[in-house]
């Protein structure tokens, strides 16, 4: 028996050894001249020689390395941002242009094979031999799209109380500027101090901070059919149905064709406010957690009010998340169509309010209208719309970095 226990004694002890041998090798894998094994088989290392790195067998250049890394990255942007955009300028700069059979998405193949000479040899069926006839798609290149966009003013825009007529892509971009002016700023506003008072408070803290995050999770068209029906305004065939009309007791129409134009901007801003709230929330909650507590102990040693202590110290420190949320933010309203038609989900895809239809019509809403309903075969037209748009974006972007290079502090 005391023969059988020793050897398993050993036995595992060998394997112990083994193993411990083996996660030396493995720790001082490339220095292997600075240690030497014993003859029992215990390693100890030789403090004489320096530890020297071992030599690689194949060294990549730094910057080598960074680009491949970043080469998937930079053909999905390739074909999904910059590719779109080149197609949309040549697009839009080509005048009565058209989608050629064969020819492919990329506008310049469907530009050369549209003006190109087809020629075919009809002696095959007892023609007279070559035959060319003329180009079947000619295009020329110009302002004509942009002309478009500026004509035709059979619609207005109300400005200081005096109806002023305009053309269709006008009264989309003094909407999409009501819409932005209305709604950036107040959610930014709302955001901030809702995030303000969350972080403050410590009961129910998990609670609120879920029931505002809600609508960031939340489908946009489902949030806008709620909205729908909150703001509906009849029932059983009555006017002054629906929710909110109920609890306030309100006789007035909202969302329907003949509700007035204030009454529905009320409605899409709101729904904006509640939709777009949830993400800058979450920003502003981020940033508030990074402030240091010891600015708000001296200024309340000072003796600084809760009003002054937020002008003076939380939003100065939190000035880089809020001009991430004002150029997110404009970008974002500038681009806005999904929350208008969220409104009108009960109506066609291209109704924006008004008996007309485009009462509350937005610039992306003109170019899905124009490229699906009125012009679809010819997409030079939204097309140059986009690239208005595009350009507007960038001037504001450009001016408030110019304006945040003395208001940020980092």
């Amino acid at each position: 028996m005391e023969n059988n226990a020793s050897k398993k004694n050993s036995f595992f002890s060998k394997v112990k050894e083994s193993f411990y041998n083996f996660y030396l090798r493995l720790r001082h894998r490339g220095h292997e001249e600075s240690y030497y094994y014993n003859a029992d088989g215990t390693c100890k290392f030789n403090i004489n020689r320096p530890l020297e790195a071992k030599k690689r067998l194949f060294h990549m250049n730094q910057n080598l390395l960074a680009f491949l890394v970043l080469i998937p990255a930079f053909i999905l942007i390739c074909l999904f941002m910059i590719y779109p955009i080149l197609n949309s300028f040549i697009i839009a700069f080509t005048e009565d242009f058209t989608w050629v059979d064969g020819a492919g998405s990329f506008s310049i193949a469907n530009i050369i094979k549209g003006n190109s000479t087809i020629c075919e040899d009809m002696s095959a069926v007892g023609g007279s031999g070559i035959v060319c006839t003329e180009a079947p798609y000619p295009t020329s290149f110009g302002f004509g799209n942009f002309t478009y966009l500026f004509s035709n003013t059979s619609y207005s825009i109300n400005l200081f109380g005096q109806n002023i007529p305009t053309s269709l892509f006008i009264k989309s971009l003094w909407n999409t500027f009501e819409l932005v002016i209305l709604e950036v700023p107040l959610t930014i506003l709302v955001s901030l101090l809702i995030a303000y008072f969350i972080h403050r408070i410590k009961f129910l803290k998990g609670f609120f901070q879920t029931v505002f995050f809600l609508p960031y999770v939340t489908n946009t068209i489902a949030l806008g059919m709620v909205f729908n029906l909150i703001f509906t305004s009849y029932t059983n065939g009555a006017v002054g149905g629906g929710l909110f009309n109920t609890i306030f007791g309100l006789n007035q129409q909202w969302v329907t064709e003949g509700a007035p134009r204030w009454a529905q901007g009320v409605v899409i801003v709101t729904y904006s406010v509640w939709n777009q709230m949830a993400f800058k929330i979450l920003v502003f909650l981020s940033g508030l957690s990074t402030i240091d507590k010891q600015y708000y102990d001296a200024a309340r040693i000072d003796g600084a009010s809760g009003a002054k202590i937020f002008r003076k110290i939380t939003v100065p420190l939190l000035s880089p998340q809020i001009l991430y949320i004002t150029i997110t933010s404009f970008i974002g309203a500038f681009k806005m169509y999904t929350d208008v038609r969220s409104i009108y989900i009960s109506q066609n895809n291209y109704f924006f309010g008004g008996y007309q239809g485009v009462e509350w019509i937005t610039v992306v809403g003109y170019l899905y209208r124009d490229m699906k309903q009125i012009n679809p075969l010819n997409p030079g037209y939204a097309a140059a719309g986009s690239i208005v748009l595009l350009i507007i974006i960038l001037l504001i972007t450009a001016i408030q970095f110019a304006v945040s290079k003395k208001r940020v502090h980092y």
